[in-house]
């Protein structure tokens, strides 16, 4: 199944729709679990968490249901992450930055300008760095599925100029979430970084309170902000995905073939999901350019350089120790710090 740019960007598909529909009717499951996340409903996170909840289903006979709940219906990440660790929902996915409120070292595969490419994100998270921040998440008390699902490079966009180079960033006001990693590596290049929650990240735009702000391209695409912003600077200063995490005592209910059957199911449409946001990604330029964007590549080395300079990657690795920062550089290939 592919997902075109229409799909996320008009709607809920039939697939996400027929599978929240049909996972709403089952009847007297021995199990009944819900799933909350932050992402609307047409987004291929959700149509490829449905199509695996439907299977699940079906290869329980019916013991175990998952109901999907998109889109924040049950709450800010911050409830829905409360939720989960009492078991007021069972499963949630979750950026590792923003986790990181909750397990530091989660954050370690954010760092500014790290991976240059797809290639070596996956190599590192279905790898060694993965199995790291597997590892910290369950000191936490909660149990996380093998494989992360994707969100995609985080790019900038702004309505002064494009962003060619860290000096272009030197005063740039610059919203980012709530999460000191963004914070820290913006006031590296010098700008004046703002945490603004997404809710409200069009209007400031719109008003001028910040000059711009940065996202993967299919939120960009999708929350409209080529009507706030003129330029797009592809950066590719961060990777983020999310977390498939579920509430430890849940988790441990499950019989033990019932839990390999979900697992299997969940971490195989996790590889779809990133396919899926693959092929996404490499259209939405073209629809970004035909909304009015002006879209300009950049050089990543230059700004790694920069925040060498300006100790970003010592601070770093001086915050999530020696062990995770030989683990990320190594998964990188080089010295950050």
């Amino acid at each position: 199944m592919s997902i075109s740019r229409r799909t996320i960007l008009q709607g809920a598909t039939a697939a996400a729709t027929v599978g929240t529909f049909s996972i709403a009717r089952a009847q007297t499951p021995e199990f009944t679990y819900k799933y909350a996340n932050n992402l609307p409903l047409a987004h291929p996170m959700n149509v490829r968490a449905a199509e695996a909840m439907e299977k699940i289903k079906a290869e329980t006979n019916g013991r175990v249901v998952i109901q999907i709940f998109p889109n924040n219906q049950l709450g800010s990440d911050t409830d829905m992450l409360n939720q989960v660790r009492s078991g007021g929902v069972e499963f949630f996915t979750l950026s590792p930055l923003i986790l990181s409120t909750l397990v530091p070292n989660a954050s370690v595969s954010g760092i500014g300008f790290a991976f240059p490419d797809y290639d070596s994100v996956w190599k590192a998270m279905d790898g060694e760095l993965g199995t790291y921040v597997r590892g910290q998440i369950a000191k936490a008390n909660l149990h996380v599925l093998d494989k992360i699902w994707d969100n995609g490079f985080r790019q900038m966009t702004s309505s002064k100029g494009p962003i060619n180079s860290p000096a272009d960033l030197k005063g740039f006001k610059i919203r980012v979430p709530v999460s000191p990693l963004w914070t820290s590596m913006f006031k590296a290049f010098d700008s004046a970084p703002a945490s603004i929650n997404f809710a409200e990240v069009y209007t400031a735009l719109q008003t001028k309170i910040v000059d711009g702000q940065e996202n993967p391209l299919a939120i960009i695409a999708t929350a409209k902000l080529f009507e706030v912003q003129k330029y797009l600077s592809l950066t590719n200063h961060m990777w983020d995905g999310f977390w498939f995490l579920a509430n430890r005592r849940a988790w441990d209910r499950l019989p033990q073939d019932l839990r390999t059957i979900v697992a299997k199911n969940i971490d195989a449409a996790a590889l779809l999901e990133r396919a899926d946001v693959a092929k996404l990604n490499a259209g939405l330029q073209a629809e970004l350019t035909s909304k009015g964007m002006v879209i300009n590549p950049t050089k990543a080395d230059e700004f790694r350089a920069a925040l060498q300079k300006a100790g970003f990657y010592g601070e770093w690795k001086g915050k999530y120790g020696d062990e995770a920062w030989a683990i990320l550089e190594k998964a990188v290939g080089g010295k950050l710090a």
